[in-house]
């Protein structure tokens, strides 16, 4: 990928000594990185330069940092381009295209990845005053070939149709320790949506730089974990083939619901995918002049696209479709399973605490809304669904049932 200019620019201050020193020193960088409070990072920084010989100042330090809850500093001044990973306390945080596909890192300070979705974390991440001052960019074709061999490989796939239970399910899946889960991380959906942005790039390429995103949020960054999962966006489904290329081993499995109820959510609260013109139409076979159909029309030939391509990608092996109302006992009885994971008692009683708590709101309870919502149905996501779903439901079932129970 091009480089984009300007990226290697470097200054001599103390402020850039110190900050040379600190990316050299996965230690101190913990340090400073383990505090919110910014009169004890202050204190702290002042004490490390202090020891590393480095006359660094209040003001300097002051004039240095400020919020950026947004990430925008990495777009208005990006950091220059570093040739290495930077140590295991850091993840992608973001992915540049017009920097030439360069990643942003953010140091997570062992916060473990426990949030509804990955946006959610990097959002508490981006407000540690370490990361005002301390910012890490590598080169496209430097981080493709930097991949951490040593990261854990992912136990298993979480694709779904969209509102069916998917982020109940890594949910469950992260109320343990043992276990890292990426849930719909934003820097995944960018290297999978390279061939959309750049004509040519090679299979090989794309494969390579998939991998190696997902193996960085495999670093094991908290410590302690022994598995970890992938909980995709929803039109990730159509990238099942690459991602099948980059980790063959690793099963996968598709959530659906019945259309009614996810059209009723998503009339509700329209998700990205199902907005015309924020994920590209032609993913799920759109043409740009259909742009423009009813919501419900919209609507469903994305659901109905997305389901479709799950039970196309079946015959690649590794699947197992599962749906909503099987939730969360599936989750005991086929999804673990099905993945190759054994789990105790304790870890089996945190996994149903948090099946109790509301997915996207864990401050609240699970309240089944199946009923409610086939009562709110209008006659307009009726048509919706039995127009665009005819056998796609079906043909879910079927797959569904032919997998061990």
């Amino acid at each position: 990928m091009r480089r984009a200019p300007g990226d290697d620019r470097r200054m001599d201050t103390p402020l850039d000594r110190f900050r040379a020193a600190v990316m050299t020193d996965p230690a101190i960088q913990q340090h400073l990185a383990g505090t919110i409070d910014t009169g004890i990072f202050e204190q702290r920084a002042l004490d490390h330069a202090a020891t590393l010989g480095i006359d660094l100042t209040h003001d300097a330090l002051a004039a240095a940092w400020k919020p950026d809850p947004l990430g925008l500093a990495s777009v208005l001044s990006p950091p220059p381009l570093e040739p290495a990973w930077p140590s295991r306390g850091w993840l992608p945080s973001h992915v540049a295209p017009e920097a030439g596909f360069a990643v942003d890192w953010t140091h997570f300070a062992g916060a473990r990845l426990d949030r509804p979705f990955f946006g959610d974390s990097i959002r508490n991440a981006r407000v540690l005053p370490f990361n005002r001052l301390f910012r890490h960019r590598t080169a496209f074709d430097s981080f493709v070939s930097g991949a951490d061999a040593d990261a854990l490989a992912p136990s298993g796939f979480i694709f779904h149709m969209s509102r069916c239970g998917s982020t109940l399910a890594a949910q469950m899946l992260a109320a343990t320790p043992d276990h890292i889960v990426a849930s719909e991380p934003a820097p995944l959906d960018t290297m999978l949506q390279i061939p959309l942005m750049v004509e040519g790039v090679p299979v090989e390429t794309q494969v390579a730089a998939a991998r190696a995103m997902i193996l960085a949020y495999g670093r094991n960054h908290a410590g302690g974990a022994r598995r970890y999962f992938i909980k995709t966006d929803s039109w990730h489904i159509f990238a099942l083939p690459l991602l099948r290329l980059a980790f063959p081993d690793t099963p996968w499995v598709f959530l659906y619901r019945d259309p009614v109820e996810v059209l009723v959510s998503q009339a509700r609260m329209p998700g990205s995918q199902v907005v015309a013109g924020v994920v590209p139409a032609q993913l799920f076979g759109i043409r740009p002049e259909e742009a423009e159909l009813p919501g419900e029309e919209y609507t469903a030939r994305v659901l109905a696209s997305t389901c479709a391509a799950a039970i196309a990608h079946w015959d690649r092996g590794g699947g197992l479709m599962v749906n909503y109302h099987e939730l969360p006992q599936a989750l005991f009885t086929r999804i673990l399973p099905h993945f190759g994971v054994t789990i105790d008692a304790d870890t089996r009683a945190l996994m149903e605490a948090a099946s109790r708590r509301d997915a996207k709101d864990p401050n609240a309870t699970f309240k089944q809304d199946s009923a409610e919502k086939q009562t709110e149905a209008s006659d307009a996501i009726r048509t919706a669904a039995a127009t665009h779903f005819a056998g796609l439901y079906a043909r879910l079932e079927e797959l569904s049932a032919s997998s061990p129970r």
